[in-house]
């Protein structure tokens, strides 16, 4: 089996099995700035998709029964950066969806101030109505550009202890927010023990490309794969993974009601560098995602 191929298959234990086209019902549609947006549900399962056409590629999906609980695998390994810093004063997520990461965070950190940032307002306004996103005093939401908004926080010397990078679709993520130079910006606004978690591709010719430069920027990292690949980086020396199991067991709790198994997690980690050392790190000069993408 190639490893695209096993990627799929994978893919396909993971999540939940989708419902045939003509079960999906589409409860909202319109057409922002950026893209097609639409709210689709099928029975207890209701979904924000970028493209009507293709089902699988969904942005968020909640049970209307459960929001609380974490459908997709890459949420799951997203909150496990937890683990690495479990008390985060302060946290930056790019990249809103249907608000699933923001609004989690705020329940299991009640005194952390978290900012959200989307560049599209539609999307806002969809997470506000169809996904119970609500923010408030502690759970901030800005409109703008991921990395004109991290600019401006370098800028005002603004500091998180928890960065989540989720400025991701299907199969793209913008190219000015893949490269070094951006990569090491969001180096400049953590807190001296800050983490990162980034949502990437698992399988994809960009896999190389997006290992190299996250290296180049923060050296060791680990390392999370599913149907999504997730990353965990750190200003400093990583967490040592006997610390990383403690973190988890004093998680446990509140994690496994959302459906976030600790033996799920950890046994995903790996500092292993899995791709060619002679990698081309992409730079603001050099990041053609797209075409990389599809090799």
């Amino acid at each position: 089996m190639t490893p695209r191929a096993l990627a799929v298959a994978l893919l396909c234990a993971l999540l939940p099995p989708l419902p045939a086209a003509a079960e999906l019902k589409t409860i909202h549609a319109e057409r922002s700035l950026y893209r097609n947006l639409f709210v689709t549900e099928d029975g207890d399962t209701r979904c924000l998709t970028f493209r009507k056409a293709n089902a699988g590629a969904r942005q968020t999906c909640i049970k209307k029964s459960d929001p609380e609980f974490l459908v997709f695998p890459y949420t799951r390994m997203m909150m496990g950066a937890l683990y690495l810093n479990p008390n985060p004063a302060r946290v930056l997520v790019i990249g809103l969806g249907g608000g699933t990461l923001p609004m989690t965070l705020r329940a299991l950190l009640p005194d952390a101030a978290i900012d959200a940032v989307e560049i599209d307002p539609a999307v806002v306004t969809a997470a506000r109505a169809y996904f119970g996103f609500k923010d408030d005093e502690k759970l901030k939401v800005f409109t703008e550009d991921g990395r004109v908004f991290v600019k401006k926080a370098i800028k005002t010397e603004s500091k998180y202890d928890l960065i989540m990078l989720d400025a991701f679709e299907d199969d793209y993520i913008p190219e000015h927010l893949l490269t070094r130079e951006y990569l090491e910006e969001v180096k400049r606004i953590l807190t001296p023990t800050g983490v990162v978690a980034a949502n990437t591709f698992s399988s994809s010719g960009l896999y190389p490309y997006e290992s190299a430069t996250y290296a180049a920027a923060f050296g060791g990292f680990y390392n999370l794969k599913s149907s999504n690949r997730v990353i965990w980086a750190q200003q400093g020396e990583l967490t040592p993974l006997v610390t990383v199991q403690q973190n988890a067991k004093t998680l446990e709790m509140p994690f496994e009601k959302r459906g976030i198994k600790a033996g799920f997690l950890l046994t995903m980690l790996s500092t292993a560098q899995d791709w060619p050392a002679s990698t081309r790190v992409l730079t603001d000069q050099y990041s053609p995602s797209n075409i990389l993408n599809a090799r």
